[in-house]
């Protein structure tokens, strides 16, 4: 059966595409815009205690979720935490393994290329910024009956939904930085996630703070990153 604004294929419903084109002078302008405006984006480790409305967070959480998944599993979770206690037991957990991180399991040349960036094992931001997303990633599903189910492409989904997550915050004119603690398990532990969910990124979200400083670093040419064949 076909209507004008649906179809049924497989026995599933499927509505109209109701996506926007544009006049190809209109494509490079807004493509161009775009590129402009991202390129300003920056991973800061500055942040400004300034409030953020939460309506704001849950915007950005909710675009990050508009992402392609396998299967339109949609296998992610972001818990957003404000709380400055859990916050600051998320900070000590952090630096705990940071600290191993950099005096063990680094090699003399990572931590020799992390050198231009000004790391190192301390981050107050994660007690700083008003807001910490946790993204976690959600490898089965439980049905109602207890039995798992898998999801797809989990890896690839999620790290999907992180860079629209990115993007959507940016565009909010906040800034953050995708921080890894590893291992990430403690995040699990500290939140109460269930068992099917695996810690994933960690941002840090809010203003940056009044001087924030950044490395005067490049990005590559665009030679160096598309071959058209």
């Amino acid at each position: 059966m076909i209507a004008d604004d649906f179809t049924i294929i497989n026995g599933f419903k499927h509505i109209k595409y109701e996506g926007e084109s544009f006049f190809e002078d209109e494509m490079i302008k807004r493509s161009q815009n775009y590129f402009d405006f991202n390129n300003k984006r920056r991973s800061i480790r500055h942040f400004s205690d300034k409030e953020i409305p939460m309506g704001v967070i849950e915007n950005i959480i909710k675009t990050a979720s508009t992402a392609p998944s396998g299967a339109n599993k949609q296998p992610w979770t972001f818990c957003v935490v404000k709380n400055l206690e859990l916050k600051k037991e998320i900070r000590l957990a952090a630096e705990k393994e940071e600290r191993k991180s950099y005096s063990e399991r680094m090699s003399d040349e990572w931590l020799d290329d992390l050198k231009h960036l000004g790391t190192d094992a301390n981050k107050p931001f994660l007690e700083k910024a008003p807001y910490l997303i946790v993204v976690f990633k959600r490898p089965f599903e439980y049905d109602n009956e207890g039995k798992k189910h898998q999801n797809y492409y989990v890896n690839e989904s999620v790290g999907l939904a992180c860079g629209f997550l990115i993007s959507a915050i940016h565009n909010a004119g906040l800034a953050t930085l995708t921080h890894t603690p590893s291992p990430m398990r403690f995040l699990e532990k500290i939140l109460k996630r269930p068992d099917n969910e695996r810690a994933f990124l960690l941002l840090p979200v809010g203003y940056a703070a009044e001087k924030t400083f950044v490395p005067d670093i490049k990005r590559k040419n665009i030679d160096e990153v598309i071959k058209v064949y």
